[in-house]
């Protein structure tokens, strides 16, 4: 799952559309950047995560090579070809990005760069269960280091928020920028604490906001060609959210997470409520932080 418990949740969630689904096609996105989708549809992943194959000349880099579906390791050699991959390179370690990096490097021999492998504090709540364990970069990029090729340069930015390791990749030849789960093209994704950030998140989005990219190619969903109008939108509706937090918080007195999610999230798919419950707690915790409300353990109380 795109998210495992940290699924996407928000006001612009849709349903996927009618298939068929371009699973397993070489899709040409533009002249640099082809995509292929996996056969990993859910409700967290919308119709499945996209793997990004940039480059149209000798070599290639192969953007969130996807779960280690054997049908999708099979798509994406076809959408390689001929070219040497010069490297994998993972957005972050979610099980539907990064798994199929070590059977695609085994094919192909190419380096696993990108993310860092993801480290979490065992004095807590666990929130690692879709996480890739396996994960073992060759190198981890730094935020503003490049990766280039054959007529490409991929520049690493760094985005926490959904995850701690997160990363965006932007293709500096066209203006693209591949926004993993930290932006999708079909909802705002979930922030789970431990790990997740609300505080972080949002600051990844104004330092997208404040980027002049072209168009983003997220993990899921169709591709974005207005983003900093939809990242706005994105930081106006975290923000709305926090007010509904606040309110309901006034309202009621003390409250525990679980109790936010009927009164802010009407009609929502079941299968979403603990996904939701853990995006209402990421808000909660930032909240904390900017001392506009308190807790005793589970218990939130207005300030």
């Amino acid at each position: 799952m795109t998210c495992g418990i940290a699924g996407p949740i928000c006001k612009r969630m849709a349903g996927p559309p009618p298939k068929p689904w371009p699973t397993g096609l070489a899709e040409q996105v533009e002249p640099l950047v082809r995509r292929v989708l996996a056969p990993n549809p859910s409700p967290y992943t919308y119709t499945g995560t996209e793997t990004y194959v940039v480059g149209a000349g000798s070599n290639v880099a192969v953007i969130d090579p996807g779960p280690a579906e054997p049908a999708h390791l099979e798509a994406l050699l076809g959408a390689i070809g001929d070219a040497k991959v010069a490297a994998i390179m993972c957005t972050h370690t979610h099980r539907d990005h990064s798994p199929a990096s070590r059977p695609l490097a085994e094919k192909t021999g190419a380096p696993i760069v990108g993310c860092a492998p993801l480290v979490l504090d065992d004095s807590g709540p666990r929130a690692d269960a879709a996480f890739d364990r396996d994960y073992a970069p060759d190198r981890v990029m730094e935020d503003g280091e490049a990766m280039t090729g054959d007529g490409w340069t991929l520049r690493a930015v760094h985005t926490p928020g959904h995850t701690s390791n997160h990363l965006c990749f932007a293709l500096e030849e066209s203006g693209a920028l591949f926004t993993g789960d930290h932006v999708m093209g079909w909802s705002t994704s979930v922030v789970v604490p431990p790990d997740g950030d609300m505080t972080a998140y949002m600051a990844s989005l104004d330092k997208l906001y404040a980027r002049e990219d072209t168009v983003y190619y997220p993990a899921h969903g169709p591709q974005i060609d207005k983003p900093r109008q939809l990242v706005r939108g994105m930081i106006g509706h975290r923000r709305q959210r926090e007010n509904q937090i606040v309110r309901i918080l006034a309202e009621n007195g003390t409250m525990r997470a679980a109790d936010f999610v009927p009164l802010m999230y009407k009609g929502l798919d079941p299968r979403l409520i603990g996904a939701a419950e853990m995006s209402v707690t990421a808000h909660l915790i930032d909240l904390e932080r900017r001392g506009m409300i308190a807790r005793s353990g589970e218990i939130w109380t207005a300030q």
